[in-house]
């Protein structure tokens, strides 16, 4: 008897169905908008709060707007129809959402609120539909008195708005893409209108279900509309963290993180650096007092894993990655050719707390976990510098590979992480990537060594130090201290990523990538002259020709076991890499 009247109890009315529907779908849409706003506009706290702003502005609006309406309107069938309009819009979003995220971003607006448009145009109107409902069930509720029926309605929304909110964020990003997610929601609300309308079915009622489920399905079968990524998509998802796309352009493999390039690998060749900015990570080994001071490195940052792929394959020193999102690790194995060793370790791990639970210490560590419009505060203050300080070695070296302006407006990030390094670390230096004050990377260096080194300086030790690479183009990018009287020190307390980030919104990022040809050629070359360096001294050490299929590594590797011993922090394993010509890559 008592199971009966619990399950009585628990069996919600047509009404309170699509109020608890309506919560599941508003909040789910809005969690989804962060994920289709992203790739654009970048997921900072203009941006959420804009999401946020604009869902309880429409909510608002519907209520107020039902409201008026529902003592004389409130029927189920109205109720199912702003279902079925929810459905419709939802659809189009599927098709026609990255073309209007990517047209609404001309609108000439300052860039805290530039994302405002495209989350009106997209998210407002279903939103307000969806407001209609709760004052609708609210009319229709069975409750007895004003109070009863209102408190029952907000308590229903709300644990849907509860249920949207966990199942979208642990279940439906985790699995699925950004269009299968909002496909979920229009069929949702194409099965609450049914719900809604039975028992009384009409052959009207059929009909336009029916065809919003055919629309529905084939907006997610078709292409949809607007700017992809150039190339071939090899593999696709959401992660906890963010969008993540594999895609192949002829030879070379790009990984795309919220729609921006981050990682990209030859595939004919996979330890070749592709973008430029990666071959400033070996900087820091002409910064140390000797070129055997180098046998264990941090990266915090995995994404391609193409710094520390180079490095364990380069030099006999440990090598440590830190990712935190356990889908990039994956994909990294499976597309990137990463593969763990007894040199080469990789822990999923958020990097400053890997920091503070390890007793290690590093000779270098690479922070390489920020992007464009999305960067985690606390890998960015004096505490962590603080921190990452005491990880390294006495004679340890720290490079940032940070995403900004090296001057001008857009460059308030980047001065004040120089200036946080600056108060933390003895001497702090600068190498943007490409010229003039675009949007780019910029890699600062922080030593615990309180004499500067300067540029002749370094020069004279690439040309001295076997590093296995050349290093002349790089170094001659080194620039003066910047200007920082008009930033802050970043601080666990006080850190304002989100507004010193602010100006690059809209702003091109300029990532430069190696020549491919040139750098073909050139490998090409030095490998023919190191062979035949190589094939001499050996048949000369020997008394005996070389073998015809012999090929460089083949030659050098006794070599290198000797010079490992002697200097075993940097005996590199290839032919120096020489300096490419680059060509830019313009990403907005």
């Amino acid at each position: 008897m008592r199971s009966s009247r619990l399950i009585d109890s628990l069996r919600l009315s047509k009404p309170e169905l699509a109020v608890f529907v309506s919560g599941v779908a508003s909040m789910g849409l809005e969690i989804l908008a962060g994920r289709m706003i992203a790739p654009q506009f970048g997921s900072s706290i203009y941006t959420w709060g804009s999401i946020i702003g604009v869902f309880l502005a429409a909510l608002s609006y519907g209520y107020w707007r039902g409201g008026k309406q529902a003592a004389r309107m409130a029927t189920n069938g109205r109720m199912a129809r702003v279902f079925l309009l929810t459905a419709g819009y939802v659809a189009v979003l599927i098709v026609l959402g990255d073309l209007l995220v990517r047209g609404l971003a001309t609108v000439p607006l300052p860039s805290r609120f530039a994302s405002l448009p495209a989350i009106t145009l997209l998210f407002g109107p279903p939103t307000y539909l969806l407001g209609y409902v709760s004052p609708y069930a609210a009319e229709l509720s069975e409750k007895e008195g004003l109070g009863e029926a209102s408190g029952h309605v907000y308590a229903l929304g709300t644990i849907g708005s509860i249920v949207g909110a966990f199942a979208t964020t642990f279940f439906l990003i985790p699995s699925l893409g950004v269009e299968e997610i909002a496909f979920v929601f229009g069929v949702l609300s194409v099965g609450t209108a049914a719900a809604l309308l039975r028992p009384g079915w009409t052959r009207e009622n059929v009909a336009v279900t029916a065809f919003l489920l055919v629309v529905l399905v084939g907006a997610l079968a078709g292409p949809a509309l607007g700017l992809s990524v150039e190339g071939q998509v090899v593999y696709e998802t959401q992660t906890p963290y963010q969008e993540l796309q594999v895609v192949d352009r002829g030879d070379t493999r790009v990984l795309f993180l919220d729609g921006q390039k981050h990682s990209a690998m030859d595939r004919s060749d996979p330890n070749r650096h592709v973008f430029d900015y990666t071959r400033y990570f070996h900087l820091p080994l002409l910064l140390t007092d000797r070129d055997d001071d180098v046998d264990s490195v941090l990266f915090v940052g995995g994404g391609g894993f193409t710094g520390p792929k180079r490095f364990a394959n380069d030099y006999d020193a440990r090598v440590d990655a830190v990712e935190i999102d356990p889908e990039v690790i994956r994909v990294a194995k499976a597309y990137f050719r990463l593969e763990e060793s007894d040199q080469l370790n990789v822990y999923n791990a958020d990097g400053r707390e890997f920091l503070r639970q390890t007793n290690r210490t590093y000779d270098v560590i690479v922070l390489d976990a920020y992007k464009k419009d999305k960067v985690p505060f606390q890998l960015t203050t004096k505490e962590f510098m603080e921190l990452a300080k005491q990880r390294l070695d006495d004679d340890g070296v720290l490079l940032t590979n940070l995403i900004s302006a090296p001057s001008g407006p857009a460059s308030k990030f980047y001065r004040a992480e120089y200036k946080t390094l600056d108060s933390t670390f003895e001497t702090v230096y600068t190498f943007p990537t490409v010229g003039g004050a675009v949007v780019q990377n910029v890699e600062v260096i922080a030593t615990k060594n309180a004499t500067r080194v300067s540029e002749e300086t370094l020069l004279a030790r690439n040309d001295r130090r076997d590093i296995g690479i050349d290093l002349e183009s790089e170094i001659r990018n080194y620039r003066d201290p910047p200007e920082t009287s008009d930033v802050p020190v970043l601080t666990d307390d006080y850190a304002p990523v989100d507004s010193l980030l602010d100006p690059m919104v809209g702003q091109q990022y300029v990532l430069q990538e190696t020549n491919d040809s040139d750098d073909a050629a050139t490998n090409a070359t030095d490998d023919a002259a190191t062979n035949a360096t190589d094939d001499a001294a050996t048949a000369s050490e020997r008394n005996e020709p070389v073998a015809a299929g012999a090929t460089a590594l083949d030659a050098r590797e006794p070599a290198v076991g000797v010079a490992a011993l002697a200097h075993p922090a940097v005996a590199p394993r290839v032919a120096t890499e020489p300096r490419t010509d680059g060509v830019v890559d313009v990403r907005g």
